[in-house]
C-alpha cells in the first residue's frame, strides 16, 4: 500500500529545498498540517533569515520612510522592488505569503505585524473589506488604471472590489486552477478533476494545502451547482472524498517552486495546480515536459487584486506602489517571468475561458478549516 512522504523523509527534502532556495525569500518550509498563523509566523522567520523582499533591508535607516508590502511569489522580483525604492527614495520590505490563510493570520492575527499594502483574491478582498482591514482608494490617484483592460476598469461589475460606492481593491493578476499532468507518464490530457482519484496514480498526486479551494474544487468534480455554498451534508461528502484522496498523494505544498521540486524529484504524475500557469512556467523552465488543462466540468480561477491596509502609515506612497504596479513594464514581467496574465495585455489563449469559476465567498471558513485541519491530520473517513 502507498503511504505518503512520512515526516522523516519531508524533513530531509525540506531541509534540501531550503538550502537550493537560501539565497532568495521562497522557503519551502511552510507546509501544513498546523494552522495558518504557524505559516505566517514560519514565512515572517524565513524572511528574517533571508530577506524579505529579494534583498531589500530587513531595516529601514533611521528616518527613512517603509512600505511594507504583503504579496505573493512573483509579485514583487528584486528588480523591480528595487527601481521602486529609487524612484521614491523609500526601503520597500515585501512579506510573502504561501495560503488566503495565512495571509488572513498576518492581517487579523491578534498581534499582527503593520502592513501597507496587501494583493489578496476577490473573495478575501471581500472578508477583508467588512472587516474593516482595508481603505477606499483615490481612484485620481492611480492613473494607470486607464491603461487597464475594459473588463478591468469596470470595477463595480468585478463582485468584491466595491462596497458603499468606494473602491477597496484594483486588479492585478489572474489565472485559472487547472490539473498540471507529466506528458510521459499521462500522454492523452486528462478532462476531469476526478483523475486525481485515479488509484494509477497512487504516490504520485500533489495538492495544494489549503481548505478552501480542495473543498471548492472537490465540488466542482462531484458535479455539484454551487462551490462556494455548501451543505452540511456536502461538506461532509466531501471531506469522505478529501479523506480517500489522501490514498493518491505524495505530499501536500504551498508554495509553487515546492511543487516544482516535488514534481521533479518524485516523479509526480498529476497535480491540482493552485497557481495555474505560474506553475506551468516554473516546471517547463526546470525542464519537466508538462501539459495544462481546464477540466470539463470547470476550474476554479483567482483574480489577485491590490489593496491599501486601514493601518498604512502612508497612503500616498502606498497608491504609488499600486499605480506602480499597473506601469506596462511592470505588469509585462508577471507574464514574461510567472507566466502569469496581467490587466493590461489581453491573454493569448482564451480557449477555456467558458470552464472558469471564479472563486468567491465560503458558506463557513472555519468549518472549513476545522476539517481540512482533520483531513491533513490523517483521521479516518467514519469520524466525519
Amino acid at each position: 500500500m502507498h503511504m505518503m512522504l512520512s515526516a522523516d523523509e519531508m524533513r530531509c527534502f525540506r531541509q534540501s529545498f531550503q538550502r537550493r532556495l537560501a539565497g532568495a525569500s521562497l522557503s519551502a518550509l511552510a507546509r501544513l498540517p498546523r494552522g495558518g498563523m504557524f505559516r505566517a509566523v514560519l514565512m515572517l522567520l524565513v524572511g528574517a533569515v533571508f530577506g524579505l523582499g529579494f534583498g531589500s533591508p530587513a531595516q529601514a535607516e533611521a528616518g527613512e520612510k517603509v512600505l511594507r508590502v504583503l504579496a505573493w511569489p512573483g509579485y514583487a522580483d528584486a528588480d523591480v522592488v528595487k527601481a521602486f525604492e529609487q524612484r521614491y527614495q523609500v526601503k520597500v520590505e515585501v512579506t510573502l505569503v504561501d495560503s488566503d490563510e495565512a495571509l488572513w493570520a498576518l492581517m487579523h492575527g491578534k498581534d499582527a505585524p503593520s502592513f501597507d499594502v496587501l494583493a489578496a483574491n476577490t473573495a478575501e478582498i471581500r472578508r477583508y473589506t467588512q472587516a474593516n482591514l482595508l481603505a477606499p482608494l483615490d481612484l485620481s490617484r492611480l492613473p494607470n488604471t486607464k491603461k487597464q483592460l475594459p473588463r478591468f476598469q469596470a470595477l463595480d461589475s468585478i463582485e468584491g472590489l466595491t462596497s458603499a460606492g468606494k473602491v477597496y481593491a484594483i486588479p492585478f493578476t489572474y489565472s485559472s486552477m487547472g490539473l498540471i499532468y507529466d506528458r510521459k507518464q499521462i500522454p492523452v490530457a486528462p478532462r476531469s478533476m476526478r483523475e486525481l482519484w485515479n488509484p494509477q496514480y497512487r504516490g504520485k498526486v500533489l495538492d495544494f494545502n489549503s481548505a478552501q479551494h480542495n473543498f471548492s474544487f472537490t465540488a466542482l468534480a462531484l458535479g455539484y451547482p454551487h462551490p462556494f455554498q455548501l451543505s452540511a451534508t456536502q461538506m461532509r461528502t466531501i471531506a469522505h472524498k478529501l479523506v480517500d484522496l489522501r490514498r493518491n498523494l505524495l505530499t501536500y505544498y504551498t508554495l509553487p517552486e515546492e511543487a516544482t521540486a516535488f514534481f521533479i524529484q518524485h516523479k509526480v504524475a498529476l497535480m491540482f495546480g493552485n497557481y495555474g500557469t505560474q506553475q506551468v512556467e516554473l516546471l517547463r523552465r526546470a525542464g519537466a515536459d508538462v501539459g495544462y488543462v481546464i477540466p470539463d466540468e470547470g476550474a476554479l480561477a483567482w483574480l489577485d487584486c491590490w489593496s491599501i491596509t486601514r493601518s498604512a502609515s502612508d497612503r500616498p506612497l502606498a497608491l504609488a506602489w499600486i499605480n506602480y504596479m499597473l506601469e506596462p513594464g511592470v505588469s509585462a514581467l508577471l507574464t514574461q517571468r510567472q507566466g502569469l496574465a496581467n490587466t493590461l495585455s489581453a491573454p493569448v489563449d482564451k480557449s477555456d475561458s467558458a470552464h472558469i469559476v471564479w472563486i468567491g465567498p465560503v458558506e463557513d471558513i472555519q468549518r472549513r478549516e476545522e476539517l481540512w485541519a482533520r483531513i491533513v491530520s490523517g483521521d479516518r473517513s467514519e469520524q466525519f
